[in-house]
């Protein structure tokens, strides 16, 4: 009996069970009459499940397509609630809501940043706390540091780009046409590169991959899109119920609801990304971890932003700018330098404990700054500093550019060989050629 349960299809089968719930509560329409407790339990179980269900899928895929493929597709399905979200604000403000074209620019900047911000350094943290309890069995993660695959080079020279354009989208008086054709421009390009990538030898699996990638190809491919397709449904169905009972949760505790849009429905909706780079962390899979986490950050960075437009014109029924106000400005350039500064972290293809604890205490004590400077002086009042006056918000995002500015000069200048291996990797990548040959890289 206790052999049977240990099969990898047991295993499977709790997964689907655990999604269940949502999915008899969603096709009778009986979520809606929840309380937002039983939404959050409910939908959040859900969204467990799919992300485990999720995480063997691409794990299975690796067999059959290149690794960076697998966790692109990975990317795309784990933040399409992000997407649903977002789309729904520029929706709103092409139909003439002046406030929306802000709510979708702060869950965007609010999801980016959580991404880095908790993603890459709780995942950096948990590797290396892992790695000193199981005596190092993971090739990505010693006792000090995560070492990344020389392969994400490609992913961390198209975020710097993207990230390098983001300072300049505020400058348009809001997102529009260039952007979406610059930042789209760039995915694109992206994944054209990794497309070129071999199916290289792929790592030896455990548990549900490995029994799927011994199946006989047509099965298995069927396996992996039959995972990809209801995973990919319950995330788009589940998360945002779970993060607007979440947002429901926060404001009867009495946190601001714009705070709410920007930090807790973003944070709901990058779950299924936080807890499949968890497992893969659990897996002994550090490097795959990042690198889904990095596919993740690109994918936002330019897919997300530069749809906002699109789906904003289409919403007035013609071409159109979504504009937004200095404080979404001045998140926007928060944003673009925390991703300069955690992508100068990134170029040696390592990051040790202290880079990580200062990526995770930059991006908390802003968070927190922020909310207690809300709650105390409120949004909407001023303050003067060198003739300039603005809200108390607007000077605290503003120092903490600058504070991220700085640290990534200093970077820069220490790491400056490093900038240029990263840009001969990236341009064997796009000729096709194998990066092995530069050494380093787990898995």
């Amino acid at each position: 009996m206790s052999r049977g349960l240990r099969h990898p299809l047991v295993a499977v089968l709790f997964g689907v069970v655990s999604t269940l719930p949502w999915v008899g509560s969603w096709a009778t329409g009986g979520a809606a009459g929840f309380a937002p407790v039983t939404v959050v339990l409910v939908a959040g179980l859900a969204v467990l499940g799919a992300s485990f269900l999720l995480a063997w899928g691409a794990e299975t895929a690796e067999k059959d397509v290149p690794r960076a493929f697998a966790l692109a597709v990975l990317a795309v399905l784990a933040v399409a609630p992000e997407y649903a979200v977002d789309a729904l604000y520029a929706w709103q403000a092409g139909a003439g809501d002046p406030q929306a074209g802000n709510l979708a620019v702060a869950n965007m900047t609010g999801a980016n940043r959580i991404l880095i911000g908790l993603g890459w350094s709780g995942i950096a943290i948990f590797s290396i706390l892992r790695a000193r309890r199981s005596g190092g069995d993971d090739a990505g993660a010693t006792t000090s540091y995560v070492e990344l695959d020389r392969g994400i080079a490609t992913e961390i020279l198209f975020l710097f780009l993207a990230t390098i354009f983001a300072f300049f989208v505020p400058l348009g008086g809001g997102i529009g046409g260039v952007d979406t054709l610059v930042l789209v421009g760039l995915y694109v390009g992206y994944i054209a590169v990794i497309l070129r990538g071999d199916v290289a030898e792929h790592d030896e699996q455990v548990g549900v991959p490995a029994y799927l990638q011994q199946l006989p190809r047509g099965p298995r491919v069927t396996a992996v899109l039959t995972l990809f397709a209801y995973s990919g449904f319950l995330i788009f169905t589940a998360v945002e119920p779970f993060a607007h009972g979440l947002e429901e949760l926060g404001l009867a505790l009495g946190i601001p609801e714009f705070f709410m849009i920007q930090w807790f429905a973003p944070l709901a909706s990058e779950s299924p990304e936080l807890i499949v780079t968890a497992y893969l962390v659990d897996k002994a899979r550090s490097t795959a971890a990042f690198n889904a986490l990095i596919s993740s950050k690109l994918n936002q960075w330019t897919l997300l932003i530069g749809t906002l437009a699109v789906v904003y014109s289409v919403s007035r029924g013609q071409y159109g700018v979504l504009a937004f106000d200095l404080k979404q400005s001045a998140e926007i350039w928060l944003t673009a330098a925390q991703s300069l500064f955690a992508l100068a972290v990134l170029v040696d293809f390592r990051i040790s404990v202290p880079e990580a604890l200062a990526i995770l205490v930059l991006f908390v004590t802003q968070v927190v700054g922020e909310f207690v400077v809300v709650q105390t002086v409120g949004e909407s009042a001023t303050a003067s500093l060198l003739g300039v006056e603005t809200t108390y918000s607007i000077w605290l995002l503003a120092g903490y550019t600058v504070v991220y500015a700085l640290a990534t000069l200093g970077l820069v200048v220490v790491r400056r060989d490093d900038f240029g291996r990263l840009g001969r990797l990236t341009v064997r990548a796009v000729r096709g050629e194998s990066l092995a040959a530069d050494g380093g890289g787990a898995e």
